[in-house]
Protein backbone atom coordinates (compact mmCIF):
# COMPACT_ATOMS: atom_id res chain seq x y z
CA UNK A 1 0.00 0.00 0.00
CA UNK A 2 1.07 3.25 -0.98
CA UNK A 3 2.22 5.73 2.21
CA UNK A 4 1.24 2.63 4.34
CA UNK A 5 3.36 4.03 7.79
CA UNK A 6 5.82 1.07 9.08
CA UNK A 7 7.05 0.54 12.42
CA UNK A 8 10.02 -1.02 12.48
CA UNK A 9 10.89 -2.85 15.59
CA UNK A 10 14.10 -4.90 16.63
CA UNK A 11 11.56 -7.87 17.05
CA UNK A 12 11.13 -7.69 13.20
CA UNK A 13 14.41 -7.09 12.37
CA UNK A 14 15.39 -10.77 14.52
CA UNK A 15 12.31 -12.43 13.15
CA UNK A 16 13.27 -10.97 10.05
CA UNK A 17 16.89 -12.42 9.79
CA UNK A 18 15.38 -16.34 11.29
CA UNK A 19 13.24 -16.38 8.15
CA UNK A 20 16.09 -14.73 5.65
CA UNK A 21 18.47 -18.04 7.14
CA UNK A 22 15.18 -20.16 6.02
CA UNK A 23 14.63 -18.76 2.63
CA UNK A 24 18.74 -19.03 1.61
CA UNK A 25 18.32 -22.68 2.60
CA UNK A 26 15.63 -23.62 0.62
CA UNK A 27 16.67 -20.85 -2.04
CA UNK A 28 15.70 -21.87 -5.40
CA UNK A 29 14.26 -19.69 -8.91
CA UNK A 30 11.68 -17.32 -8.93
CA UNK A 31 10.94 -18.52 -5.02
CA UNK A 32 7.60 -17.11 -3.34
CA UNK A 33 7.21 -16.31 0.01
CA UNK A 34 4.09 -15.61 2.40
CA UNK A 35 2.86 -14.22 5.45
CA UNK A 36 -0.16 -14.17 6.92
CA UNK A 37 -1.04 -13.32 10.09
CA UNK A 38 -4.30 -11.12 11.57
CA UNK A 39 -4.11 -7.37 11.49
CA UNK A 40 -1.68 -5.24 13.43
CA UNK A 41 0.26 -8.60 13.85
CA UNK A 42 3.67 -7.01 11.74
CA UNK A 43 3.10 -8.89 7.98
CA UNK A 44 3.89 -5.49 6.33
CA UNK A 45 7.11 -4.97 8.39
CA UNK A 46 8.45 -8.59 8.36
CA UNK A 47 7.86 -8.48 4.17
CA UNK A 48 10.04 -5.30 4.35
CA UNK A 49 12.67 -6.67 6.71
CA UNK A 50 13.14 -9.65 4.82
CA UNK A 51 12.82 -7.85 1.27
CA UNK A 52 15.64 -5.57 2.36
CA UNK A 53 17.77 -8.08 4.10
CA UNK A 54 17.71 -9.73 1.22
CA UNK A 55 19.44 -7.33 -1.11
CA UNK A 56 22.49 -7.78 0.68
CA UNK A 57 22.35 -11.41 -0.71
CA UNK A 58 21.96 -9.95 -4.60
CA UNK A 59 18.63 -10.89 -3.67
CA UNK A 60 15.59 -8.57 -5.59
CA UNK A 61 12.39 -9.74 -3.61
CA UNK A 62 8.77 -8.00 -4.63
CA UNK A 63 6.42 -7.27 -2.19
CA UNK A 64 3.30 -8.44 -3.10
CA UNK A 65 0.07 -6.81 -0.63
CA UNK A 66 -2.85 -8.85 -0.92
CA UNK A 67 -4.82 -5.88 0.99
CA UNK A 68 -4.67 -4.17 -2.46
CA UNK A 69 -6.47 -6.66 -4.00
CA UNK A 70 -9.75 -6.30 -2.20
CA UNK A 71 -12.82 -6.59 -4.71
CA UNK A 72 -14.61 -3.61 -2.64
CA UNK A 73 -13.27 -0.49 -3.23
CA UNK A 74 -12.03 1.31 -0.07
CA UNK A 75 -14.14 3.90 0.65
CA UNK A 76 -17.27 1.81 0.13
CA UNK A 77 -15.74 -1.44 1.55
CA UNK A 78 -17.37 -0.70 5.63
CA UNK A 79 -20.76 0.14 4.54
CA UNK A 80 -20.45 -2.69 1.82
CA UNK A 81 -19.36 -5.16 4.69
CA UNK A 82 -22.00 -3.89 7.60
CA UNK A 83 -24.46 -4.45 5.08
CA UNK A 84 -24.07 -7.70 3.93
CA UNK A 85 -23.80 -9.02 7.08
CA UNK A 86 -20.05 -9.08 8.76
CA UNK A 87 -19.87 -12.31 9.18
CA UNK A 88 -21.37 -13.46 5.98
CA UNK A 89 -18.65 -12.05 3.76
CA UNK A 90 -15.43 -10.44 5.65
CA UNK A 91 -13.03 -13.66 4.66
CA UNK A 92 -10.71 -14.96 1.97
CA UNK A 93 -13.12 -14.19 -0.83
CA UNK A 94 -12.87 -10.65 -0.48
CA UNK A 95 -9.93 -11.06 -2.23
CA UNK A 96 -9.43 -10.88 -6.17
CA UNK A 97 -8.00 -14.15 -6.30
CA UNK A 98 -7.54 -14.13 -10.33
CA UNK A 99 -5.99 -11.19 -9.83
CA UNK A 100 -3.31 -12.41 -7.35
CA UNK A 101 -2.93 -15.61 -9.13
CA UNK A 102 -2.23 -13.48 -12.51
CA UNK A 103 0.15 -11.34 -10.71
CA UNK A 104 2.07 -14.59 -9.09
CA UNK A 105 1.83 -16.58 -12.92
CA UNK A 106 4.09 -13.36 -14.52
CA UNK A 107 5.97 -13.15 -11.74
CA UNK A 108 6.64 -16.94 -12.43
CA UNK A 109 7.45 -16.36 -15.92
CA UNK A 110 9.35 -12.94 -16.37
CA UNK A 111 6.47 -11.31 -17.80
CA UNK A 112 5.36 -7.39 -17.09
CA UNK A 113 2.25 -7.37 -14.52
CA UNK A 114 -0.09 -4.52 -14.02
CA UNK A 115 -0.41 -4.94 -9.68
CA UNK A 116 -3.05 -2.79 -7.96
CA UNK A 117 -2.34 -0.60 -5.28
CA UNK A 118 -4.11 1.29 -2.68
CA UNK A 119 -3.04 5.49 -1.57
CA UNK A 120 -3.87 5.25 1.55
CA UNK A 121 -3.90 9.22 1.21
CA UNK A 122 -6.59 9.70 -1.32
CA UNK A 123 -8.36 6.03 -0.61
CA UNK A 124 -7.78 5.23 -4.28
CA UNK A 125 -6.69 2.19 -6.12
CA UNK A 126 -3.98 2.88 -8.68
CA UNK A 127 -2.25 0.90 -11.00
CA UNK A 128 1.38 -0.07 -11.02
CA UNK A 129 3.19 -1.68 -13.56
CA UNK A 130 6.15 -4.21 -12.44
CA UNK A 131 8.49 -5.66 -14.58
CA UNK A 132 8.82 -8.67 -13.15
CA UNK A 133 11.89 -9.95 -15.22
CA UNK A 134 14.11 -8.69 -12.86
CA UNK A 135 12.54 -9.72 -9.63
CA UNK A 136 14.49 -12.35 -7.58
CA UNK A 137 11.55 -13.61 -5.49
CA UNK A 138 8.01 -12.77 -4.41
CA UNK A 139 6.95 -11.61 -0.47
CA UNK A 140 3.19 -12.30 -0.53
CA UNK A 141 1.91 -10.79 2.64
CA UNK A 142 -1.79 -9.87 3.95
CA UNK A 143 -4.39 -11.45 6.06
CA UNK A 144 -4.85 -14.69 4.13
CA UNK A 145 -1.27 -14.29 1.96
CA UNK A 146 -0.67 -18.11 2.53
CA UNK A 147 -3.73 -19.41 0.82
CA UNK A 148 -2.32 -18.51 -2.72
CA UNK A 149 -1.18 -20.72 -4.74
CA UNK A 150 2.62 -21.63 -5.61
CA UNK A 151 4.62 -20.69 -2.20
CA UNK A 152 7.32 -21.97 -1.07
CA UNK A 153 7.33 -20.99 1.82
CA UNK A 154 4.83 -20.04 4.55
CA UNK A 155 5.13 -18.13 7.56
CA UNK A 156 2.12 -17.59 10.69
CA UNK A 157 2.70 -15.07 12.91
CA UNK A 158 0.35 -16.33 15.56
CA UNK A 159 -0.54 -12.83 17.49
CA UNK A 160 -4.46 -12.28 17.82
CA UNK A 161 -5.85 -8.42 17.07
CA UNK A 162 -6.85 -9.26 21.17
CA UNK A 163 -3.32 -9.01 21.74
CA UNK A 164 -2.53 -5.88 19.45
CA UNK A 165 -5.91 -4.21 20.92
CA UNK A 166 -3.79 -1.03 22.18
CA UNK A 167 -2.12 -0.71 18.60
CA UNK A 168 -6.04 -0.77 16.95
CA UNK A 169 -7.02 1.57 19.46
CA UNK A 170 -4.44 4.28 19.32
CA UNK A 171 -5.03 4.10 15.53
CA UNK A 172 -1.22 4.49 15.49
CA UNK A 173 -0.82 3.73 11.36
CA UNK A 174 -3.99 5.52 10.15
CA UNK A 175 -6.36 2.79 10.25
CA UNK A 176 -9.32 2.65 9.94
CA UNK A 177 -11.68 4.23 13.32
CA UNK A 178 -12.29 1.51 15.91
CA UNK A 179 -15.99 1.64 16.33
CA UNK A 180 -18.45 -1.84 16.62
CA UNK A 181 -18.12 -2.23 13.21
CA UNK A 182 -14.22 -2.53 12.94
CA UNK A 183 -14.03 -4.87 16.09
CA UNK A 184 -16.92 -6.63 14.71
CA UNK A 185 -14.82 -7.37 11.82
CA UNK A 186 -11.25 -7.93 13.22
CA UNK A 187 -13.69 -11.04 15.15
CA UNK A 188 -14.43 -12.79 11.80
CA UNK A 189 -11.21 -11.99 10.13
CA UNK A 190 -9.90 -13.78 13.11
CA UNK A 191 -11.75 -17.01 12.69
CA UNK A 192 -10.55 -17.07 8.75
CA UNK A 193 -6.71 -16.09 9.50
CA UNK A 194 -6.62 -18.43 12.28
CA UNK A 195 -8.36 -21.68 10.15
CA UNK A 196 -4.63 -20.82 8.09
CA UNK A 197 -2.36 -21.72 11.11
CA UNK A 198 -2.40 -25.95 10.02
CA UNK A 199 -0.57 -24.59 6.02
CA UNK A 200 2.42 -23.12 7.85
CA UNK A 201 5.91 -24.22 7.77
CA UNK A 202 7.27 -21.44 9.94
CA UNK A 203 5.38 -19.78 13.16
CA UNK A 204 6.09 -16.52 14.39
CA UNK A 205 5.17 -16.85 17.65
CA UNK A 206 3.54 -13.69 20.74
CA UNK A 207 6.88 -12.78 21.35
CA UNK A 208 8.32 -13.11 17.92
CA UNK A 209 10.53 -15.95 17.93
CA UNK A 210 10.72 -17.80 14.73
CA UNK A 211 9.94 -21.68 14.88
CA UNK A 212 9.02 -24.77 12.58
CA UNK A 213 5.51 -25.50 12.86
CA UNK A 214 4.65 -28.96 13.78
Amino acid sequence: MLHDILLIQDKHLKAGGKIIEEVLRRKKDKFILGISGESGSGKSELAFVVAKGLRKHGIFAKPLHTDNYYMTHPLERRDWRARHGIENVVGYNEYDWDAIRKNIHDFKHGNKSEMPCVDLVTEQVDLLITDFSVVDMLIVDGLYAIKAEMIDLRVFIELTYLETKEKHTKDARGKEVMDEVRWATLAQEHKMVQSLKPLADLLVTKEYEVKVAK
